[in-house]
């Protein structure tokens, strides 16, 4: 008897996923457009976005405090239009039901259980298609994201190039020249290691936040209609 959690059950749920919206193919293509244009003009991104975040520089002297109030501003940025355009409790739920579905699967595969395995992979497509849905959603905001991202990575770029930044900056294992190379250089390494826990924990907050007042709503109109 095949196993029904067997790779050989996969054609099916993958013949019955949905495909990517053409919209969210463009909104990708969109997104590597910006990615490239503001690329080949970083300099002049970076002199005109100067003006803006020349605050945050404090004259070149504390480079890594300037790195930290970018990738906070950057990450807030991002994270509030991503829970403006996304529904929080969709997604919450979304998320809620993948991660019980998969436990359920992986208890089922562990304890040989044919028949759940049966009906959890009948249920696979349905699970596979919340998966990708929400997926787009994300896609979909894909291009809002990179027009505020990749531009403030290349104001931190014009930034960590000026003559009055003090480049080489000590780190716990040694000191580090921001603009040596280490496979990508050391600015995009550190910027990114800094943007990354800020990120999280600002989009946990934001979407905390979102969701509380979205459950809140609920309830009102729920008292509302009991009344």
């Amino acid at each position: 008897m095949p196993n029904p959690g067997s790779p050989g059950n996969m054609p099916n749920a993958m013949e019955n996923m949905p495909q990517m919206p053409k919209n969210t193919m463009l909104g990708m293509l969109l997104s590597m457009g910006v990615m490239i244009l503001v690329l080949m003009y970083r300099e002049e991104v970076g002199y005109y976005l100067n003006y803006v975040f020349q605050f945050i520089d404090f004259g070149g002297k504390y480079p890594v405090t300037t790195l930290i109030i970018a990738g906070l501003i950057m990450t807030t940025l991002s994270s509030v239009i991503r829970s403006i355009m996304t529904d929080p409790l969709k997604m919450a739920k979304t998320q809620h039901v993948q991660k019980e579905f998969n436990l359920e699967m992986r208890k089922a595969r562990m304890e040989n259980n044919l028949f759940k395995l049966k009906k959890l992979t009948e249920q696979q497509p349905k699970m596979m298609a919340a998966s990708m849905s929400s997926s787009q959603d994300q896609m979909k905001i894909m291009p809002v994201t990179m027009i505020i991202v990749i531009p403030i990575y290349a104001w931190v770029w014009f930034f960590i190039g000026g003559d009055s930044v003090n480049s080489v900056i000590n780190v716990p294992w040694a000191s580090v020249n921001l603009l040596q190379s280490y496979v990508l250089p050391a600015w995009i390494l550190i910027y990114t290691l800094i943007s990354i826990p800020i990120g999280q924990l600002v989009n946990k907050i934001i979407r905390y936040i979102l969701l509380k007042r979205r459950i809140d709503e609920m309830e009102k109109e729920g008292q509302k209609a009991a009344v």
